[in-house]
C-alpha cells in the first residue's frame, strides 16, 4: 500500500510539473508574441513583406497605380468607397511618396497587403487589404525631438541668417510670427543679432520634420533687446516681454511678408508713372504677385473696390479713429466685402498691380481721424499684460528660458512643459517674503 502511495504521489508531481512546464512555456510564448518588431516602417513589420517604394507623377490616379500593384477594379472600388470618410482617394497628389508591401501566400502567389501614402513628412494614410476588407488607418512617423540653442548675427536679412548658419527654414517664420507686432523686418541693420531655443522634429534620426516649439527668444534690433517668453495664460500659449508686456500690439508692423520697402512716406515724391512731383502718404512694399496681405489690425472693412490710381482698393476702419489702406491689389480674399468684419492677421487679398502701377506691390496706408500718417511710425499700444495672479509662475518660467538664452542650463532646470507650472515650494515662499 505504501508503495502504491508513493508511485500515486510521484505520478502526481510529474503531472503538476509538466503543468508548470505547459504554463511557462505559454507564457513565454506569448511574451515572444508581443515583442515590437524591429523594423516597423509605418507601423508594418516590414521584415514580413517585400517593399516597393515609388513616387505619385503628374496626373496619377490611386486606381491607376494599385492596378498596377495587382488590384482589382473591384478591389479599388471597394477601397474607395472605404477611404471617403477618411481619405478621399482624389487627395493624393503629385510628388508625394508611397510604399507598397507586397505579400506572398500558397494560393494567389505575390499579392498587395498594405499601402502607405505619406501625406507630409510625418502624416500617412495606410490601406490594410484583408481578404474581402479594407482599413483605412491615418498615422503619423516616430519622431524624435531635439532641442537646441542658436545664435546668429545678421548681416543681410532674418532669412539670410538662418540659411548662413543652416538652420531650420521654418524658424524664420516662427520668429516672424512671434515679433511680428515688435521688431520692423524691413528695418533690420547689420548687426542686428538673435539667439534662439527651440524644439526640432526629426524622422529617422536625421530627416527633419520642422519646428515643434520655440521655448524662447532674445533679438537684439536697433540697439534694443526683446525677449520672447512663453507663458499660457486663459489656457492660450503667448510670447511677453520680460518685464510682462504682450508682444502682441494693436497692429502688426506690416500687412504682408518676405518683401522690401519700395518707396516710404512722403509729400513730395516723383511718381514713376506720371513722373510729377506729388505726395505719397503710404509705403510701397515690393513683392511677387500673388503675395498674401492681411489686415494688421481687426476692424470693419468700409471699402471695397476700384480706387483710381490705386486699382482694386481696400480700406479698413479700426478702434481709435484709425483706418488703413491697402491699393493695388490683384484680387481680394474670399468672403470680403463691404462690411465685413475682419481679425488682425486675417488674409484680405493678394499682391497685384492694378491701377497706376510699374509692378506689383502693395501700397499701404494708414490714417488717424483723417488725417495721413506714416505707416512705419504708428504708435503701438500692446495688448494685456501678465496679470497679477499669473505673475509668480510667469517669473518663473522667464527666469528660466532667460538663464538658459544666456548659458548653459542644467536639464532638470529647464521649462519643459507649460501646461501646468508647478513652483517649488521653496521658491514660492521666497517670491512671497519679498513682498
Amino acid at each position: 500500500m505504501k508503495t502504491l502511495n508513493r508511485a500515486f504521489l510521484a505520478l502526481l508531481s510529474l503531472l503538476v510539473t509538466a503543468c508548470s512546464s505547459t504554463e511557462k512555456t505559454n507564457d513565454d510564448s506569448v511574451e515572444a508574441k508581443v515583442e515590437t518588431p524591429e523594423n516597423l516602417v509605418f507601423g508594418i513589420d516590414a521584415d514580413q513583406y517585400e517593399l516597393c517604394h515609388g513616387e505619385i507623377g503628374n496626373g496619377a490616379t490611386m486606381g491607376a497605380i494599385l492596378g498596377e500593384l495587382g488590384l482589382s477594379a473591384v478591389e479599388v472600388d471597394r477601397l474607395d468607397r472605404a477611404a471617403a470618410g477618411v481619405f478621399p482617394l482624389r487627395n493624393i497628389r503629385a510628388g508625394h511618396r508611397y510604399t507598397a508591401f507586397v505579400g506572398r501566400d500558397s494560393i494567389h502567389g505575390k499579392r498587395l497587403c498594405h499601402f502607405a501614402y505619406q501625406r507630409n513628412p510625418i502624416d500617412y494614410v495606410r490601406f490594410d487589404f484583408m481578404g474581402d476588407s479594407v482599413d483605412v488607418v491615418l498615422g503619423e512617423k516616430p519622431c524624435k525631438v531635439a532641442r537646441t540653442k542658436k545664435s546668429a548675427v545678421i548681416t543681410s536679412s532674418l532669412w539670410g541668417a538662418i540659411m548662413e548658419q543652416n538652420l531650420p527654414y521654418g524658424l524664420a517664420a516662427e520668429l516672424e510670427d512671434i515679433y511680428q507686432w515688435t521688431v520692423d523686418f524691413f528695418g533690420i541693420r547689420e548687426g542686428d543679432s538673435f539667439t534662439v531655443i527651440y524644439d526640432e522634429k526629426f524622422i529617422d534620426d536625421t530627416v527633419s520634420a520642422g519646428i515643434s516649439r520655440v521655448w524662447g527668444a532674445q533679438f537684439n534690433h536697433g540697439g534694443r533687446e526683446y525677449y520672447a517668453i512663453p507663458y499660457k495664460q486663459d489656457g492660450k500659449l503667448k510670447y511677453w516681454e520680460a518685464d510682462g508686456a504682450s508682444l502682441r500690439k494693436m497692429m502688426l508692423k506690416a500687412p504682408l511678408k518676405y518683401t522690401r520697402i519700395s518707396s516710404t512716406f512722403t509729400y513730395a515724391r516723383r511718381h514713376p508713372v506720371t513722373k510729377r512731383v506729388r505726395p505719397h502718404t503710404g509705403v510701397d512694399y515690393a513683392a511677387p504677385m500673388g503675395t498674401p496681405v492681411h489686415s494688421v489690425a481687426d476692424g470693419v472693412v468700409i471699402f471695397k473696390g476700384w480706387g483710381g490710381g490705386g486699382g482694386n482698393t481696400l480700406k479698413i476702419k479700426h478702434a481709435g479713429g484709425f483706418r488703413t489702406g491697402y491699393l493695388h491689389l490683384s484680387r481680394y480674399a474670399k468672403g470680403i466685402q463691404k462690411g465685413s468684419r475682419v481679425s488682425q492677421g486675417q488674409l484680405i487679398g493678394y499682391v497685384g498691380s492694378t491701377g497706376m502701377s510699374t509692378g506689383p506691390h502693395l501700397d499701404y496706408r494708414i490714417w488717424k481721424n483723417g488725417k495721413p500718417i506714416n505707416p512705419l511710425n504708428v504708435p503701438q499700444e500692446p495688448a494685456e499684460p501678465i496679470r497679477k495672479e499669473h505673475r509668480e509662475r510667469f517669473e518663473y518660467v522667464r527666469d528660466h528660458i532667460i538663464a538658459e538664452l544666456h548659458g548653459e542650463v542644467a536639464e532638470a532646470d529647464k521649462i519643459t512643459q507649460l501646461d501646468s507650472i508647478v513652483i517649488p515650494a521653496k521658491v514660492e515662499s521666497q517670491v512671497k517674503s519679498e513682498k
